[in-house]
């Protein structure tokens, strides 16, 4: 076959072997329809994932919903105690009898907090530690430096986490410079 110019060459397709013969039409059949099979099992697999996920948010919303009505139904005597100590307040000029009152709340809820592993973060006279305390001041001392002088608010753990940090002032040495 001769070229000549702007030709191509024509070639047919018998030459090029494209053709496929029966048995390889047969096999192409086969790898197509477990192609299908695999996209469409793919396609379940996602769409299951989907719905699991689905699923297991919603568990977990209701999770947390659970432990949150647990959580509070732990508080309610404690409020309730409280409100009546308030209501035999407002009837009764007995100071002392509503303070005795709040006192047995106030340990009522210290149980309550340790029962569920909630412990207070120790501040006043211990070196600060950024872990566990926050700073809300720093004042000049003549003290040690970095010592915890005053708790704003009182920091708590539970099981060695830090839940809230203790509120702090702490006191920074002054040099003999600085003065």
């Amino acid at each position: 076959m001769k070229i000549t110019g702007d030709q191509q060459p024509q070639v047919n397709e018998t030459q090029l072997g494209d053709t496929p013969t029966p048995t390889e039409q047969d096999e192409l059949a086969k790898k197509e329809a477990e192609r299908k099979e695999l996209v469409d099992r793919l396609k379940r697999l996602q769409a299951d994932f989907e719905n699991y996920k689905k699923r297991i948010s919603k568990e977990v919303h209701v999770l947390e919903e659970r432990v949150a009505d647990w959580e509070i139904l732990s508080f309610l005597p404690l409020y309730d105690n409280m409100r009546r100590a308030f209501s035999s307040f407002n009837g009764n000029e007995d100071t002392k009898a509503f303070i005795e009152g709040m006192k047995k709340v106030f340990a009522q809820f210290d149980d309550i907090l340790r029962q569920k592993a909630i412990t207070p973060i120790e501040a006043v006279g211990n070196l600060f530690d950024p872990n566990r305390h926050e700073a809300l001041l720093i004042v000049p001392t003549e003290k040690e430096d970095k010592i915890i002088l005053e708790e704003f608010e009182q920091g708590y753990c539970r099981s060695g986490r830090v839940i809230r940090p203790s509120k702090v002032k702490v006191g920074k040495r002054q040099m003999e410079d600085d003065k």
